[in-house]
């Protein structure tokens, strides 16, 4: 069994208390202080999250923007420098691989940040769609509507990068006053306020290179930092300084988890997977209408089971793998559930069959006892600006 790996913030983490658990083969932080203590906070205030288990990957090369658009779902040639996407690689039978966000960081360059536990398959994915894609269309003739074909150069450097950064989020409605009062951050593009959802700006924090995106995973506003390795202790320890009159606390990945959840945002092993594909989760929007010749080119079956979100009253949850009944008839599974910290109520998401999608009678079974759930739109929670 391969040791646990741990970011360059494990012993922070040790200081301030931490209880750990295992995360796609990461020693990673659960909490500090209270699940509920820390969901509220980010919502109230501010959470710093240490995420440096996520993959970063960069692309170059002056055809890296056909080759992304070949590799992946997104389109992704259309995304602006400076802005960010985010897209999905999938398997050839259209089953998803993993979720990114792909960031354009020049005109031939991209940076994409995988899930932790897939960061290695992204990578081999990658470098396999590198050689198909040495056969690529290079021009369209004036005659016929065919094309000419190229073998050769791609045009297309791939290389993984995540060893070399740290990423941390700082989430939350103070997350803005606290980044711009955090000493050591000189910003040099652009100032906070003007920066938009899924928009990147460089800056500097101690002299060295710091990209701050407008991206989180919490349904809050906030940013994500990425930043060189050696200068992650004086990063996270510079935030911390600067939130405390904010009421900034350390969050981790079950605070994470309920957040992500009442935002109604996917998880790779619960609501994606090889198994699924981007329109039973609700996400065909990924895949931009009319796009052809990528891999993964495939519709869902139309009775394949679909993701809706549940409500309950009560106290007692769905759980992941719990069953989803009408009647006596059971037709899905939940993915993810829990009782909400912000809402009071039980909440869940969970696959069921397309003619149960919209039943007004489902039940979860909740260890031997029918707890009645209604279908809910998702997300659950919504922040008001």
């Amino acid at each position: 069994m391969a040791p646990q790996r741990t970011t360059p913030l494990h012993s922070e983490h040790t200081a301030l208390g931490a209880s750990f658990t295992d995360f796609g083969g990461w020693l990673m932080p659960v909490r500090y202080s209270s699940d509920l203590a820390e969901h509220h906070a980010v919502r109230q205030a501010a959470g710093l999250f240490d995420i440096s288990h996520m993959g970063e990957i960069v692309v170059d090369g002056p055809q890296s923007a056909a080759f992304l658009d070949f590799a992946l779902a997104g389109a992704i040639s259309r995304i602006p420098v400076g802005r960010a996407k985010y897209t999905m690689i999938l398997a050839e039978d259209g089953g998803i691989i993993d979720d990114l966000i792909v960031y354009r960081t020049g005109e031939h360059r991209f940076l994409i940040v995988a899930n932790a536990g897939n960061r290695e398959t992204v990578v081999e994915e990658l470098r396999a769609r590198i050689s198909s894609f040495a056969f690529r269309r290079t021009a369209e003739t004036t005659t016929g509507g065919t094309f000419a074909y190229v073998v050769g150069d791609t045009g297309v450097e791939l290389e993984d990068v995540s060893d070399q950064f740290a990423l941390l989020a700082l989430q939350g409605p103070a997350a803005e006053r606290i980044l711009g009062e955090t000493p050591g951050v000189v910003h040099l593009s652009q100032p906070l306020a003007a920066l938009r959802a899924y928009a990147w700006a460089s800056a500097t924090f101690q002299g060295e290179p710091l990209v701050i995106a407008r991206t989180g995973y919490t349904g809050e506003d906030g940013f994500e930092l990425l930043v060189p390795a050696r200068h992650a202790v004086s990063l996270w320890r510079a935030l911390l300084e600067a939130g405390e009159p904010h009421q900034l606390v350390p969050a981790g990945l079950a605070a994470r988890d309920t957040l992500r959840l009442e935002a109604g945002m996917p998880l790779y092993g619960h609501e994606l997977s090889r198994g699924i594909r981007p329109e039973q989760a609700g996400l065909g929007r990924v895949i931009p209408a009319g796009k052809r010749d990528f891999v993964g080119e495939h519709m869902a079956d139309p009775d394949a089971p679909v993701l809706i979100g549940l409500s309950a009253d009560g106290r007692r949850a769905g759980r992941a793998g719990y069953g989803v009944f009408r009647g006596d008839d059971r037709v899905g599974e939940i993915t993810s559930g829990a009782l909400s910290p912000t809402l009071g109520h039980p909440v869940a998401m969970a696959y069921v069959r397309p003619d149960a999608a919209e039943a007004p009678d489902l039940t979860i079974d909740i260890r031997g006892t029918r707890v009645p759930a209604s279908v809910t739109a998702l997300p659950f929670y919504r922040r008001i600006s």
